[in-house]
């Protein structure tokens, strides 16, 4: 109850956030209805169904990623004055975030059913393949005329917001560090651990996609997407979960190196200010950068790998899992930026109190968007290439 009424009462910007997060678990949650209406039409095909539904475990991950950067600039997730008189401690904010993100899939999930339903021609019991013009490509896909087990599907669907409100209550527990409550102490800059295990994973991973991809020009040698999953070279898809790892895994000391090199040399105040503000926010901004380079590898060579297969067209499910995956790992950047925006609040108000302009800040911004397309632009190209070319060649 205090988590709708919070609801109510939240800005509608954060609402909008929310109603994102709604929107990714409604994809998802179409794509899981999709599978079961599969495996319903299609009892004989166990494996294709199975492939489909394994197929969703990327989109839900996108999903929870998302839920968990909305929930980290909820106002409502930090303790704020008053909430601890009121009974309502770090820990218990921290299961009223995640409360608020089961909701917000709860809600999507449900406009999945009605949209799924709807489109079986099943809501208001008008049954399936009664009208005259109904697309006979809708029996196929969603299983149209062939019943589907309602507790199945609930169960199914509940992964959705059980997934998201774990991840989001394991991100947001109390934790308890040396200094957290002194304001006094200076921001650490330490670099991120990960840049050389991440860079070694990627390699590994392109490696064992090379090894084990079929010769040029055998039958079946592209590697297929959803629905047939199973028939692609296991070590294609390993070297791919792998370089996509080493990517995200980097992602932070790549944000790093990129304010290093802002602050390389005799800096000015711009550079300086630009690179520090990376070299400092980059654990907070290198995860969701390191997933979006990720996904976009990914993209790439699945789009180059489909442009030398024209007789495996994209169906309609690919495509919307794609956009699921899309949006959700740009708006958790987008999410993440605006953190580290509002982290830095108390230090652009100091700037402005010593005569920083606005201009200042917007070229600062500018250049630190600059360097992190210079150092993660040609280097996702780079992965997205190397991964395409035993499968394309």
């Amino acid at each position: 109850m205090l988590a709708l009424r919070l609801a109510r009462g939240t800005h509608p910007l954060v609402l909008l956030r929310r109603l994102f997060v709604a929107a990714a678990a409604a994809g998802t949650g179409f794509l899981v209805l999709g599978a079961l209406g599969h495996a319903a039409a299609h009892p004989d095909a166990a494996g294709d169904s199975l492939a489909r539904l394994l197929w969703c475990a990327v989109p839900l991950a996108a999903t929870t990623q998302l839920a968990v950067s909305v929930a980290r600039t909820d106002p409502a997730a930090r303790l704020q004055r008053g909430m601890t008189a009121a009974g309502l401690g770090p820990l218990r904010l921290t299961l009223l975030a995640a409360t608020s993100t089961a909701l917000s899939c709860l809600l999507g999930i449900l406009l999945s059913l009605a949209a799924f339903l709807s489109l079986r021609s099943n809501l208001g019991g008008i049954s399936a393949g009664a009208g005259a013009g109904s697309p006979s490509v809708d029996a196929g896909l969603l299983g149209a005329g062939h019943p589907v087990p309602l507790v199945g599907a609930l169960m199914l669907l509940s992964v959705i917001p059980l997934t998201a409100a774990t991840a989001t209550a394991f991100s947001l527990r109390p934790r308890t560090e040396p200094g957290a409550l002194d304001l006094a102490l200076p921001a650490a800059t330490a670099a991120p651990s990960g840049l050389p295990w991440g860079v070694a994973l990627t390699a590994a991973g392109l490696a064992i996609e090379a090894y084990t991809s079929p010769a040029a020009g055998t039958p079946g040698g592209l590697l297929p997407l959803p629905g047939r999953l199973f028939v692609s070279p296991p070590g294609v898809l390993i070297g791919w979960a792998l370089a996509a790892f080493g990517l995200v895994l980097a992602g932070p000391g790549l944000v790093y190196l990129s304010g290093q090199l802002l602050c390389a040399g005799r800096p000015g105040a711009l550079r300086l200010l630009s690179g520090r503000v990376l070299q400092e926010e980059s654990h907070r901004l290198g995860r969701p950068i390191g997933v979006l380079c990720a996904v976009a590898s990914a993209g790439y060579a699945a789009t180059a790998v489909y442009e030398a297969a024209p007789s495996r067209p994209l169906g309609p499910f690919t495509a919307v899992g794609a956009t699921v995956i899309l949006a959700c790992v740009s708006a958790s950047a987008l999410t993440a930026a605006w953190e580290s925006r509002t982290a830095r609040a108390h230090t652009t108000a100091a700037l402005r109190r010593l005569g920083a302009s606005a201009s200042v800040f917007h070229r600062a911004t500018a250049l630190r968007t600059l360097a992190l397309l210079l150092v993660l632009g040609p280097l996702t190209w780079t992965v997205a290439e190397m991964a395409t070319l035993p499968l394309v060649r």
